[in-house]
């Protein structure tokens, strides 16, 4: 699995009954690209978020979206807060960095397991098992085979697998970095943020039924 992944920065990523939403989410927490912040500086993005926002979780009031004015200040404080700290960052985006009930090298290989269960093989040189973008595009590619699935049983049993990988794995974590992120000094990553969990938690619900 490859953890660049860049889509075009088009309008047509705004029609969310369309797009991959954990794809889109990997992009966006992604590492800092010049093409990542010219995607999220265009006109209308925080419109789409709005929409994006209703569509997940209406009960809730969007909180408003504001995006870094150069990429300059969005690669510092992707840095600030997801890469660099001592002693670690404030908010790693690893699940073995929030998850202190099980030894990080377990959390890894059953992440790894569950990714052999899938034919899917992590190249130690571009990604790491346990971290969020990685854990993205495993259930994007999941999601994908159930979209494309022949048989009702196919489909049954990828959405249990789907089900398993976000109650094992991402909500075990994702809700901890989240209030990590409330005194986060980026809005924009806080409400990426909420945005993230939010369908998480919509598709764990999803995939039970």
């Amino acid at each position: 699995m490859n953890t660049t992944i860049e889509p075009q920065p088009t309008h047509e990523a705004f029609r969310w009954d369309q797009t991959d939403l954990y794809r889109f989410f990997a992009f966006a927490f992604g590492p800092p690209t010049e093409e990542r912040h010219r995607w999220f500086a265009q006109a209308g993005v925080t419109a789409a978020l709005a929409g994006l926002w209703h569509k997940i979780s209406p009960q809730n009031k969007f909180p408003g979206f504001e995006w870094f004015c150069d990429y300059a200040s969005y690669e510092a404080a992707y840095i600030a807060m997801f890469d660099v700290g001592v002693p670690e960052p404030p908010v790693p985006l690893f699940e073995s960095a929030h998850e202190n009930s099980r030894p990080a090298q377990e959390l890894v290989l059953e992440n790894t397991y569950f990714y052999d269960v899938f034919g899917l093989r992590v190249d130690p040189a571009l990604a790491v098992p346990d971290h969020l973008v990685t854990q993205l595009e495993f259930l994007s590619a999941v999601s994908f085979a159930q979209d494309h699935a022949g048989a009702e049983a196919q489909r049954r049993d990828l959405a249990l697998l789907e089900h398993d990988f976000l109650e094992r794995h991402l909500l075990s974590w994702t809700t901890r970095a989240e209030e990590k992120l409330r005194n986060c000094p980026f809005p924009a990553f806080r409400v990426l943020f909420s945005l993230l969990t939010r369908l998480l938690r919509q598709r764990h619900q999803v995939s039970s039924m």
